[in-house]
């Protein structure tokens, strides 16, 4: 539960410090650091990915989740050209930030959970099912990780095909329609 609270921690300040505010430059550390930072977490929490069975399905299940919130999370953001610098920059707010601290915060609250509420219901279920603690464990981060690269690959394709009509920053009005 430990290892699962570090690394929500972890992905709730990264995302938020990168993207909460008003003219983000979007450069390659901005869209890089996440890989690495997934990367990172792959080594030190991944112990032995699940191939077949109910594990399997579940790590694929929640990677699939993640990928999902990853694509809601990027149209919450608005990607545009600074009107000063003419380089991509987008802007986050409210919306986002809910998104990921409501995902976070049910990850957070289901590791608590797992351990203090329902810790006997899911040793249960996970014995029925022959689903290891290793598997749950892989398939929360790999549903974080695909959260992270699926909203960081959006970001960065949508600074790529930004024109170079986009110069200046959206009004809120045109914003909801560029999203």
């Amino acid at each position: 539960m430990k290892d699962a609270l570090i690394l929500n921690a972890i992905v709730l300040l990264v995302v938020l410090e990168a993207d909460l505010g008003q003219h983000r430059k979007i450069g390659w550390f901005r869209i890089l650091r996440p890989f690495v930072t997934s990367a990172v977490a792959v080594a030190i929490f991944v112990k032995a990915v699940t191939t077949t069975g109910t594990g399997l399905t579940l790590e694929l299940a929640l990677a699939a989740a993640g990928l999902a919130i990853g694509l809601a999370a990027t149209t919450l953001m608005t990607v545009y050209r600074s009107p000063r610098t003419h380089k991509p920059v987008s802007r986050a707010g409210f919306g986002y930030a809910l998104l990921w601290i409501a995902v976070i915060g049910a990850r957070t609250a289901f590791s608590y959970g797992s351990v203090h509420w329902f810790g006997h219901q899911l040793d249960s279920w996970m014995a029925q099912h022959a689903v290891t603690s290793a598997a749950l464990t892989d398939a929360l981060l790999f549903m974080a990780i695909a959260m992270v690269v699926t909203r960081t690959a959006g970001l960065a394709l949508r600074a790529r095909n930004l024109s170079p009509d986009d110069a200046t920053e959206p009004s809120p009005r045109s914003a909801a329609r560029i999203r």
